[in-house]
């Protein structure tokens, strides 16, 4: 599962270069610690075999559906489902995108005491999580974009916290998952874990915990006995 992540890059030249799209073309991106679903953020997607970068919420929300209730439920799409489920198998054979972060959370310990457990690339460079995007009428003039991330079995690194984590995209595997015309078998392939070498584990702030704190000091590290951390 992903439940909550991170993007927190600052510098657009930066960040359009890793995107591969015009810094011009980037919308309206501040710095997030804190991404929590429903919230708008953005997607990558390819439009015409360039790189396009669009906003959507997250929470797929297919063109049929008549109001945002399942909008949360629809966050993530397990990887082994994708082509089985009603909500994820048109957006898989049409609408594969790519989802810019640079780390995600997972919890550990018991109900009243959770704590976070940021996993974030080594030299904090960005991470590319695969995902899907549909739309949907929240008013009959209107259409709105949502998008899901995708997750698969978890690597040795994050399995000790859970047993799920988002698929992360090789730089060079982006438009293959992307790409209109790939055969479907070539994007399935992608859909595993990430090598452990893409990621290292901090303890943060329990202010994670609230959807409402969503500044940098939330990353603060906060070492715990017993886990994996940075």
């Amino acid at each position: 599962m992903c439940g909550r992540f991170t993007m927190t890059h600052e510098q657009l030249e930066l960040l359009a270069e890793d995107l591969g799209v015009p810094v011009e073309s980037l919308p309206n991106i501040r710095p997030r610690y804190n991404i929590a679903p429903t919230d708008e953020h953005f997607i990558v997607r390819m439009e015409h075999e360039d790189h396009e970068v669009v906003t959507a919420k997250w929470g797929l929300l297919n063109w049929w559906s008549k109001d945002a209730k399942r909008a949360a439920l629809q966050i993530n799409a397990k990887a082994e489902t994708l082509e089985q489920k009603a909500p994820f198998k048109e957006a898989f054979q049409k609408h594969r995108c790519v989802v810019p972060a640079d780390g995600f959370f997972e919890w550990v310990g018991p109900k009243e005491n959770r704590r976070p457990i940021w996993f974030h690339s080594p030299d904090n460079s960005l991470l590319f999580f695969a995902g899907l995007y549909d739309y949907w009428h929240p008013n009959p003039d209107e259409w709105q974009r949502t998008f899901t991330i995708v997750t698969t079995t978890a690597n040795s690194l994050v399995a000790p916290v859970h047993d799920r984590m988002p698929v992360i995209l090789s730089p060079d595997d982006i438009d293959t998952w992307m790409g209109p015309g790939i055969p479907l078998e070539q994007a399935r392939a992608l859909l595993v874990p990430a090598p452990n070498s893409v990621l290292v584990a901090r303890s943060v702030s329990s202010r994670v915990n609230s959807v409402k704190n969503d500044t940098p000091d939330i990353l603060t590290e906060e070492p715990m006995l017993g886990l994996p951390v940075a």
